[in-house]
């Protein structure tokens, strides 16, 4: 398999992450869509990443829609969303809250760092840094309260740890005054504990 999309996009990175996890092996073409536009159209007509290629030649796209086929691929037991049930609703909520956190921690991010600073919208870059604001408030009300816990009760990470990982370590990056140490404290907890023994997690490190 082939996993278009550098580690500085967290949505390619938590794709990453949890095949390492899962132990499925992978290659890497670490594409940016700001300056591999038209190689990574190629993969995905959108010109976005994560894409996948499969061993049979099927091209997957999104990191929900890649997640989900991981996750049918090595079966309920070892998935890292629940089959059904209350806990799968909670994961599943928990990680639109960081995957939306994600997209308007992006578009803030372009916004400050890709315009010429006399024509940024500073109103949508304060919209959008509140709406990353208000997501984490609520992923971090119902995070577990024992530091570095993970999301469901038990001994493996799964899913929504994965992707609150993968979610604060991106805003440090792009958007650090908004991850201040200590505003997160149970988010900066699961960083500092499971960060540098999550397989996958410390390798795929970004950077600008």
């Amino acid at each position: 398999m082939l996993l278009i999309g550098r580690d500085l996009s967290p949505y390619t990175r938590r794709v990453a992450v949890s095949m390492t996890l899962l132990g499925i092996p992978v290659d890497r073409l670490p594409l940016a869509v700001t300056t591999h536009a038209a190689e990574i159209r190629k993969h995905n007509p959108l010109g976005r990443v994560p894409a996948l290629h499969l061993d049979d030649g099927t091209v997957l796209i999104d990191s929900v829609a890649i997640l989900d086929h991981l996750d049918q691929t090595v079966g309920p037991e070892r998935a890292l969303v629940p089959p059904g049930g209350e806990a799968r609703r909670r994961v599943l909520r928990h990680c639109a809250l960081l995957t939306g956190v994600l997209d308007k921690g992006v578009s803030a991010y372009y916004e400050r760092a890709r315009r010429p600073e006399d024509k940024m919208y500073a109103p949508w870059v304060a919209q959008c840094e509140d709406q990353v604001v208000g997501g984490l408030e609520a992923v971090e009300a119902e995070r577990p309260d024992q530091a570095g816990g993970w999301f469901l009760d038990g001994d493996r990470p799964g899913q929504a740890d994965v992707t609150a990982m993968v979610t604060l370590s991106f805003l440090a990056v792009v958007l650090p005054h908004l991850v201040e140490a200590g505003r997160w404290p149970r988010l900066e907890a699961l960083v500092a504990t499971r960060g540098p023994t999550l397989p996958g997690f410390a390798e795929t490190e970004p950077s600008v």
